[in-house]
């Protein structure tokens, strides 16, 4: 994972090395980022705005800011992929704090934090919304949690 700088400004770069099948995320969305995923190994599976991709090796797909996207492992050994955020925001944060739970097996199968606090840490970093709940609920909620967690000593 390393933040650089081009002519078209901040990205952050990370190489995800999947070593299940399976969701990586629930369905959101971002109101500022772009991102790019380069399959370098393996075989995924994209939801973006309700339309599915599968992509496999060389492929490439880019979501665009608002685009409501999921993305899994669909291979049977493993999986590599090349992630570009633009701009980086707090991605980098979630991905170390996601890095660290998983470490500790703080993660569920879903790929999402068993302990409520860390999930309002982790939602403080995504830079974006989860579909369903409106964006105030989750401003509120999740952002509360995220107070709450650090008020209490959790950190990344």
């Amino acid at each position: 994972m390393k933040c650089e700088t081009d002519e078209k400004g901040d990205f952050l770069i990370v190489e995800h090395r999947m070593s299940q099948r399976g969701a990586l995320n629930g369905p959101h969305w971002h109101p500022e980022l772009t991102e790019s995923f380069l399959v370098i190994e393996g075989r995924m599976r994209f939801l973006v705005d309700k339309k599915e991709i599968i992509l496999e090796p060389g492929e490439e797909i880019t979501v665009y800011p608002n685009q409501v996207h999921q993305f899994w492992s669909i291979s049977e050994q493993h999986t590599v992929v090349t992630h570009e955020i633009r701009p980086p925001g707090r991605h980098w944060k979630m991905f170390a704090l996601v890095h660290k739970l998983e470490c500790e097996g703080k993660m569920s199968a879903k790929g999402v934090p068993r302990n409520p606090l860390w999930l309002g840490v982790a939602w403080e970093c995504i830079d974006g919304y989860i579909v369903g709940p409106p964006k105030f609920i989750q401003k509120v909620f999740l952002g509360g949690l995220a107070k709450l967690a650090k008020w209490l000593g959790y950190r990344i």
